[in-house]
């Protein structure tokens, strides 16, 4: 709660403050000790308090989430799967119960958020063959998910309804079977049940967009060589993502191309506490057709805030 309270996404009774547009989550609140039950309700009621005043909550399947739905529960504390009523009460709520509704309606592998109205709503596929109409805007908006878009990824455009599609079959699958294997451990690890399709299978695997770590742990020079190709296939100008902690700060590579949030800070890793604030701003230049963009994302600690990337510049946007 502290760390929604220092981001000025809610106040100090934990009600939606309305200073923020979107308020981005990037999965594995499961796994993570007795308030998870707590966590999942309140993020819900958040989420319908933002959308009452125009914002959202935006959430996001962690590793974690989808391993539970497998039926890999090696990093389930015993004391959470308690204060569900144990295993059975356990897998219903998160299949058929009201957490597993809530992953199906506001739940996704990945997010597209535009940077302008012009772009689109949230989650308006970049579109190649429009993108010249957009001029310089094509590229203004953020790319959010667990783990990363691998270069390798088979099914990344088009850009995120490809990869949503897929995890909403693959969720589908795993909460509709009429009976939910036994977990592991103590049960054997039952896996990705039969009927899966090879898209479902490459989703779960470690480069696909749960599990993949390249961009958090390449080394710089590779990492930098391979963004670009992947900003320019999918339409963004920053991959946003957690999954690979870095406890000390927020980090940024190949100049805020690539942006870590995780900084482990559940009870469980003890990291510091920490929220990244992403701001755009437009304002029209002295020269018809030519604005002037700034692209801010700044991260922000309990004793403080630090500039990761402060980018103003030029664009040309003839149609606003």
């Amino acid at each position: 709660m502290e760390v929604l309270r220092m981001s000025g996404a809610v106040t100090q009774n934990d009600t939606w403050t309305g200073n923020v547009d979107y308020l981005v989550q990037t999965g594995d609140i499961v796994d993570r000790g007795d308030d998870v039950i707590k966590m999942y309700a309140y993020v819900e009621s958040l989420r319908a308090e933002a959308r009452a005043h125009g914002g959202d909550v935006l959430s996001h399947f962690g590793n974690h989430e989808m391993m539970n739905l497998v039926g890999d529960w090696r990093f389930v504390p015993p004391s959470e799967i308690s204060t569900f009523g144990g295993i059975e009460a356990r897998q219903k709520i998160l299949t058929s119960g009201w957490i597993g509704a809530a992953w199906r309606a506001n739940y996704s592998i990945s997010t597209r958020l535009p940077l302008h109205p012009s772009m689109g709503t949230i989650n308006t596929d970049y579109d190649e063959t429009t993108a010249a109409s957009l001029q310089d805007l094509s590229h203004a908006a953020l790319s959010f998910c667990h783990g990363g878009l691998s270069p390798t990824y088979s099914k990344l455009t088009p850009y995120p309804s490809a990869l949503n599609n897929v995890g909403s079959k693959l969720v589908a699958r795993l909460q509709d079977r009429e009976v939910q294997p036994k977990p592991h451990p103590p049960y054997p690890y039952a896996g990705l049940p039969l009927g899966t399709t090879g898209e479902e299978e490459e989703l779960y695997e470690a480069d696909g967009p749960l599990w993949y770590r390249g961009w958090a742990m390449d080394k710089e020079a590779v990492a930098c060589k391979a963004v670009d190709d992947v900003l320019k296939k999918i339409g963004v100008r920053r991959l946003v993502m957690g999954h690979t902690p870095h406890f000390a700060h927020i980090l940024s590579r190949c100049d805020g191309k690539i942006i870590i949030i995780d900084t482990g800070i559940s009870h469980a890793y003890g990291g510091i506490l920490s929220a990244a604030k992403f701001t755009y701003t437009l304002w029209p230049s002295k020269t018809k057709g030519v604005w002037i963009a700034r692209d801010l994302v700044t991260a922000i600690y309990p004793d403080g805030e630090d500039v990761l990337i402060d980018d103003i510049r030029e664009i040309r946007a003839d149609f606003l």
